[in-house]
């Protein structure tokens, strides 16, 4: 079977290797695992992350994993885990007057970007990532292994196509935030929002020209005639700054005597 048939038809998604296998079964997780496949050798390792594991564990050598995956495995751990029922944007940001950090990804069709862009989100403290119709699905096998497991306990919803970004951020009273090389702010220039919702176009096109035009419009400074970064490295620097500004990171330890 086909991961996307998987995916897009069962309302399920493929989990693999340890670190993303542990937080699937731990508090954090927002979903549910439906059944595990190990090899045995992995099986000591993950006792303790196994006890209360409500799924059927299946157990075998790594060449019939492979054989049955249709992929080569390379972690000896696989796990099936069930989507459930999405939540609608309005349930996972939240509610005015507290402070609020989210994420929106428009357009993105990597799998390597959205499994980046989690990852960040997570390292920072984002109440939620929002996606648009286009992006692609981040429970897919390979953006779950880029996230390092934050696409399975960080808060995501879909939106209706063609969701206008704008309205929804008034409708969720947060200051929409858009990344611009050619933005007349530069980030840092001013305060930062309470509550902001962090507007990421894909490469290349970016952003549509209205969009930008009507939300809050940043630029990160960079050396030289270079403009461009990564789509997941520009939301790791803005997430930081937004993260700052709303104190949500933890203060250094100084360790010196």
């Amino acid at each position: 079977m086909r991961e996307r048939d998987l995916v897009g038809r069962a309302g399920r998604f493929v989990v693999e290797g340890e670190v993303t296998l542990r937080l699937l079964l731990g508090p954090r997780s927002r979903f549910r695992a439906e059944s595990l496949l190990l090899a045995p050798e992995r099986l000591p390792g993950l006792a303790g992350a196994l006890r209360d594991c409500q799924a059927p564990i299946f157990v075998a050598e790594k060449p019939v994993m492979s054989a049955v995956t249709g992929f080569p495995i390379h972690r000896g751990v696989l796990a099936i885990g069930l989507r459930g029922e999405e939540p609608s944007p309005a349930a996972i940001v939240p509610a005015a007057p507290a402070p609020a950090l989210v994420l929106a990804l428009a357009g993105l069709t990597n799998h390597d970007n959205v499994g980046a862009c989690f990852r960040n989100a997570a390292a920072f403290g984002a109440d939620a990532v929002l996606l648009d119709a286009t992006t692609c699905d981040p429970l897919y096998r390979k953006a779950i292994r880029v996230s390092a497991g934050a696409a399975l306990v960080t808060p995501f919803a879909r939106l209706e196509p063609e969701t206008d970004w704008l309205a929804l951020a008034e409708s969720l009273s947060l200051e929409a935030v858009a990344l611009s090389p050619g933005a007349g702010e530069e980030l840092g220039a001013r305060p930062l929002p309470s509550r902001a919702l962090l507007i990421m176009g894909t490469e290349g096109p970016g952003l549509e020209a209205e969009l930008l035009a009507r939300a809050r419009s940043l630029r990160i400074p960079m050396a030289g005639d270079f403009d461009s970064l990564n789509v997941a490295t520009a939301a790791g620097i803005v997430l930081h700054a937004l993260a700052r500004a709303q104190g949500r990171l933890s203060p250094s330890v100084n360790s010196a005597p």
